[in-house]
């Protein structure tokens, strides 16, 4: 192999990511299902820390984790 290829191997940043993505969007699609959007986007925007809000965080932090599983790391020699 040449010592320019670089390969990716395994990245827990992105998989971290991804499990955290994956259960804030079945939190969120559930209580769509359950409440229906009026009151999601009430539970959403009161001055409570309410179940959608903890969806919502985790779903910002599991795209922050995706995006730092993507940034270029530079190879050791």
């Amino acid at each position: 192999m040449s010592h320019e290829y670089y390969r990716r191997g395994k990245n827990w940043f992105t998989a971290i990511g991804v499990l955290f993505c994956v259960m804030a969007s079945i939190v969120i699609i559930q209580q769509l299902l359950v409440w229906g959007i009026d009151f999601f986007e009430e539970f959403l925007f009161n001055g409570e820390i309410t179940n959608e809000k903890v969806s919502m965080a985790m779903l910002a932090f599991g795209l922050f984790m995706i995006a730092l599983g993507f940034r270029k790391h530079e190879q050791k020699r």
